[in-house]
């Protein structure tokens, strides 16, 4: 014989998500432990035993308690369960059908929504199938508004994630916006510093450990009582080598937000999924940045590169730079025994006819330095001439580039405007009825999707406008170094971010010869798209190598 149901376990299980949040009080979590336990003591029920998930969606089915309450349906310790309505216990109808129609049944639990007047003991409701349906119906379209007001925000280029990334804060003043924060944003500029000064990640976590330095997920842990992350509260100081990683090529750290990296193809379904490239939006500057972008690019030319360091831990610092000149392909570096070489990729994975463009570090090391110590030495002691030289090189193309710019924005701009005022006019059309809310979806989608489309292309004009417009910044800063570095001795990372964009090396012109050298074309900062040929054995005046 069965055991009684009033020797076990009756669960008063409440529910509370956010949307149900701003449904008003008559939802909040007190409100449902106060019906609860009154109609559990009018009833007569005992051994009562509340299951509450605060903060949790009806459509999730991972939530805490919601979980241990089934555990101790199926172990045979639960024999009632009361909710206020049907929607606490599941906005999935699925999920709300089969625990109505076979969990509970199959444990003989009965279940109790006081306020749907469902009671498992009076025989099955005709209405609970279509209240489990509507409690989906309206799930979905939540669902589809809230997704509809953060695909606005994120077009408007408003953050649209939850998370605040580690080295940031609320600002205090407005907390739609983020500024850095005292305490993490120099650990980030450390983080950074020590990778482009040519330190692998590995090294930058045991760094960061030996000066026990809190792992984000044990820093937002001791700050906020946050979980996020898993902290390991036994090892505050462990820093992964994935969220390193991370950090280094997140793009909120040179002030920019990043929107729709990843999405989800259903509401009930929770895992997230890598979007297109082409359907992430970037606006850059939208906050103020931690790092400055030409670290950060540098940092992003070295991941590009091959990331893997060496034994003591330090990464190739050509990784990034070195290009073939022939087929485009990168070159990396092998390490010998004697002398390390580098070497065409293509080459070495025999995608290509292209050779092998052999050259070694040592030699390559002796050529840029040589090269540097002319360039710099000239910006250094003929600065206004250096400055003169360089800014007349591509004006032309400047201007065309910028008129060209200015004609494609009053376009893009009078189009947008148009499908805007489309939009309106489709949405009243709606509303009087004269397009049905099937056509209104499909016509607004596609004018919202071309609207989207031209928003990118803007973003691309301004990056293209703002290149030529920073041209003047990037000459007067190579002068700045070349003043602040009179002294060149050897090629460092740093050295390499100051003063040089790229290099490409050709093959030698006798192959496997011990005397002739590789030509190179050196790509240097102040000049973004003029590559300077220089050999091995000798470099031409200075004049020679910027032609006006």
């Amino acid at each position: 014989m069965k055991e009684s149901n009033t020797n076990k376990i009756t669960a008063l299980y409440c529910r509370l998500s956010q949307e149900d949040l701003r449904a008003g009080e008559s939802l909040s979590i007190e409100n449902q432990r106060l019906m609860l336990k009154e109609y559990a003591d009018k009833n007569g029920f005992c051994n009562c035993q509340y299951y509450v998930d605060d903060g949790y969606s009806g459509v999730s089915n991972n939530r805490p308690d919601y979980v241990r309450m089934l555990n101790d349906i199926e172990n045979g310790l639960v024999g009632t369960v009361i909710v206020k309505d049907q929607s606490r216990l599941s906005r999935n109808y699925l999920e709300a059908g089969r625990l109505m129609d076979l969990v509970f049944p199959a444990h003989d639990v009965r279940f109790i929504a006081i306020t749907d007047a469902v009671d498992s003991a009076q025989g099955s409701s005709d209405w609970s199938g279509l209240t489990n349906y509507l409690n989906d119906f309206y799930a979905r379209d939540t669902s589809k508004k809230v997704r509809a007001v953060q695909r606005a925000k994120g077009e408007r280029g408003e953050r649209v994630g939850t998370t605040i990334a580690y080295g940031y804060m609320k600002d205090p003043n407005d907390p739609k916006q983020i500024v850095p924060d005292p305490e993490t944003a120099p650990v980030i500029k450390r983080i950074f510093e020590m990778y482009s000064s040519g330190m692998g990640i590995k090294r930058i976590c045991a760094a960061l450990e030996a000066d026990e330095v809190l792992s984000p997920s044990v820093y937002a842990f001791n700050k906020t009582g946050s979980r996020a992350g898993n902290p390991k509260l036994d090892k505050p100081y462990a820093w992964s080598i994935k969220t390193v990683r991370h950090m280094l090529s997140n793009r909120v750290y040179c002030g920019d937000t990043v929107n729709f990296k990843t999405y989800t193809k259903s509401y009930k379904l929770k895992k997230r999924i890598k979007n297109e490239p082409e359907n992430v939006l970037i606006f850059e500057n939208t906050h103020e940045a931690i790092i400055d972008r030409a670290t950060f690019d540098l940092v992003q030319k070295h991941f590009a590169g091959r990331k893997r360091a060496d034994k003591s831990g330090y990464m190739d610092k050509y990784a990034g730079y070195l290009y073939c000149a022939d087929c485009g392909a990168r070159l990396y570096l092998q390490r010998g025994k004697t002398h390390n070489v580098f070497r065409c990729s293509r080459y070495e994975s025999r995608k290509s006819d292209c050779t092998i463009h052999y050259i070694r570090e040592e030699l390559l090391d002796a050529i840029v330095l040589k090269s540097l110590k002319k360039v710099t030495a000239f910006a250094r002691e003929h600065s206004e001439e250096f400055y003169s030289i360089a800014m007349s090189y591509g004006e032309q193309k400047a201007r065309d580039t910028l008129k060209d710019a200015e004609n494609l924005r009053n376009e893009y701009e009078a189009r947008i405007a148009q499908l805007e005022n489309a939009i309106s006019t489709l949405y009243i059309d709606r509303v009087t009825g004269r397009v049905s809310p099937e056509r209104y979806d499909s016509l607004a989608a596609g004018y919202e999707k071309e609207q989207s489309e031209l928003k990118q292309k803007l973003q691309e004009l301004d990056s293209q406008v703002s290149y030529f417009a920073t041209r003047e910044k990037c000459i007067k800063d190579f002068i700045n170094n070349a003043e602040k570095n009179v002294e060149i001795s050897e090629v460092t990372p740093a050295i390499l971010r100051a003063f040089i964009r790229s290099i490409e090396v050709y093959e030698k012109a006798e192959k496997r010869s011990r005397t002739c050298t590789n030509h190179i074309n050196i790509h240097f900062t102040f000049s973004p798209d003029k590559a300077i040929r220089i050999d091995g054995t000798m470099l031409e005046a200075i004049r020679t190598l910027i032609p006006a």
